[in-house]
């Protein structure tokens, strides 16, 4: 019997659904033949077998989301190609000699019986020819080396074990690992060895959930000083220093910060908006907000701009579940505002800001604000979250890239305004315009660029324009 798996479909394809079975139980089955059409968002493609034989089992049908390495159909009375047969042969080799080469009581692995699963030996069909033992290669009448121990420096690579340079001739390299190629970018860009990472499938397959938690691993590792971390030099060697001890606060935004870092794909977009007029109606009506116990200041203000964006463009709105491949769209608009404060940094979160007009958000900020520098502020009243603001602009700088706040997938940094000289078309001259920089961190993974720029140009609009608050917000 032999099983036949759904093999790497290309970059970035790691499943498809399947619109039709092109055999049936019973059919001879030659290599290369189309065994089914899969459709990935990528394309429609016709899937070649890559065994031959007669078709026993169909273990999917139409509809059925297929992983790339899962059991398809299984055949029998057949062969898998030359190169299967050649690795399965080598793999044979190896168990014999690693019954004859180990003695019972330094055996750890099972029995070949129960070792050799229908994963395994697709693996054996499609391994390299790197992976065939030493014993295998060396010539007759050339000294023996142990099967056991040539196989754990050449063939498991599921735990990371790298091939010995001595058991390595010069034109071979390290195996690779077992990883679709979108994975090996995922660990690429994480800077994760592939190699290190341990596949959770029983094959010992690796995925991008793989990878991702080999991720916060190392993160959660290095932050805590763990293994993970990189040694420090002895700084006194240099000079007089000092030490202080990392407090809950801090310690919490570095570790979190970290795995948003390591797991999100930033991308920043930047932008301005001409808040000329916006600034002389703040400044209109600042005593009138402050009497109902609140600061109409910028940040406020874009508070609500920001709470009806997210209504106009939900996906801002939202999260990723990797584990589950869906996004978690919010009905909810909850903006966290981020308030620095002696203990570092706090994001007091305003619930339902789109329900609510800018005098109730500004006295709703200041409260929380207040709270969370006089260390008043409750955990629930910093949680539940959807979407983030940062303003540096009372301290000053131009622009910045702000670290997304995940599970969020977007956050809004905003600068110092500064009074510019801006060319006027109409009267074609130029003329002092009030500009104040915008900075807009998503998470690529749910937002495109296009999508980025049209939510930042939205903002930029309404802050530049009041009146479109009332007539798309």
């Amino acid at each position: 019997m032999a099983d036949f798996t759904l093999p790497e479909l290309g970059e970035n394809i790691s499943a498809g659904d399947v619109l039709r079975v092109l055999v049936k139980p019973g059919d001879a089955l030659a290599k290369d033949q189309p065994v089914l059409e899969l459709e990935t968002d990528k394309a429609t493609i016709e899937v070649p077998s890559s065994v031959e034989g007669i078709v026993g089992e169909i273990k999917v049908k139409p509809g059925d989301k297929v992983k790339v390495g899962q059991v398809i159909l299984t055949v029998s009375g057949g062969r898998a190609g030359r190169e299967g047969r050649s690795a399965e042969a080598s793999r044979s080799s190896g168990l014999a000699q690693e019954r004859e080469a180990s003695p019972p009581k330094e055996r750890e692995a099972p029995p070949p019986k129960e070792r050799e699963t229908s994963a395994e030996r697709t693996e054996a069909r499609q391994a390299p020819p790197e992976r065939e033992t030493a014993a295998d290669r060396a010539a007759p009448g050339a000294q023996a080396v142990p099967a056991r121990a040539e196989r754990e420096k050449v063939v498991d690579i599921s735990r990371g074990a790298r091939v010995a340079p001595e058991a390595m001739s010069p034109a071979r390299e390290m195996p690779p690992a077992p990883a679709a190629p979108s994975v090996r970018r995922m660990a690429r860009e994480l800077g994760v060895d592939i190699n290190q990472v341990t596949g959770s499938d029983p094959s010992g397959r690796i995925s991008i959930e793989d990878v991702k938690a080999h991720a916060k691993r190392l993160v959660t590792g290095a932050a805590k000083g763990g293994a993970a971390a990189e040694p420090l030099p002895d700084f006194a060697r240099w000079g007089e220093i000092e030490r202080q001890p990392l407090r809950a606060v801090r310690r919490k935004t570095a570790e979190h910060l970290a795995a948003a870092w390591s797991t999100v794909p930033h991308v920043t977009q930047c932008d301005v908006a001409d808040i000329t007029g916006l600034e002389e109606l703040r400044k209109k009506y600042a005593k009138q907000v402050e009497a109902a116990g609140g600061n109409l200041t910028v940040t406020a203000i874009a508070v609500k701009v920001v709470a009806s964006a997210l209504r106009l463009f939900p996906q801002f709105n939202a999260s990723i579940d990797m584990a589950a491949d869906e996004i978690v769209l919010k009905k909810y608009v909850n903006v966290g505002v981020a308030v620095d404060t002696d203990r570092g940094l706090l994001v007091p979160v305003i619930r339902h800001a789109d329900r609510k007009n800018v005098v109730q958000l500004a006295a709703e900020l200041s409260q929380l604000s207040e709270k969370a520098r006089t260390r008043k502020i409750s955990l629930e009243e910093m949680q539940g979250g959807t979407f983030s603001i940062s303003n540096l602009g009372g301290i000053g700088g131009t622009y910045f890239t702000p670290i997304v706040n995940a599970p969020e997938v977007a956050i809004l940094g905003i600068s110092r305004a500064r009074m510019e000289p801006v060319f006027q078309k109409d009267s074609g001259q130029f003329a002092p315009r009030m500009l104040l920089p915008l900075s807009l961190s998503y998470d690529h993974r749910v937002i495109d660029g296009a999508d980025g720029i049209r939510f930042l140009r939205w903002v930029c609009e309404a802050l530049e324009q009041p009146f479109l608050l009332s007539l798309q917000g």
